[in-house]
């Protein structure tokens, strides 16, 4: 059973800060991409970025590049999304994936967390 566990959304004013973590369990994803997407209520799902699990090469989308860092713990099976200079439109349920392919591309990711909620006010 793979499972994907999302945790460190929360509540923060615009300009600050939050890390989200995505644990893996129950494989080796040493060969596997992991990506961030997030989805406002009422949007369609947006990608974020995504990391390549042993390999280290790392995309991002435009909204979030220069704010947002993508960054791993193998040792931990972990993967991290910092989040800086948040902004309201960052508002969303954000979300890890995992699959061998690297790209933003949501039905290509086979494993889904659960989600996690980060509210950024004005």
């Amino acid at each position: 059973q793979v499972q994907l566990v999302e945790s460190g959304g929360g509540s923060v004013q615009a300009g600050g800060s939050l890390r989200l973590s995505c644990t893996a369990s129950g494989r080796t994803f040493r060969s596997y991409a992991v990506a961030w997407f997030r989805q406002a209520l009422g949007k369609e799902r947006e990608f974020v970025g995504a990391i390549k699990w042993s390999g280290g090469r790392i995309n991002y989308a435009d909204s979030v590049k220069g704010r947002f860092t993508i960054s791993r713990d193998n040792a931990k099976n972990t993967v991290y999304l910092q989040m800086n200079s948040l902004k309201p439109e960052d508002t969303a349920v954000y979300y890890c994936a995992a699959s061998l392919y690297l790209g933003d591309y949501a039905p290509a990711y086979d494993y889904w967390g659960q989600g996690t909620q980060v509210t950024v006010s004005s």
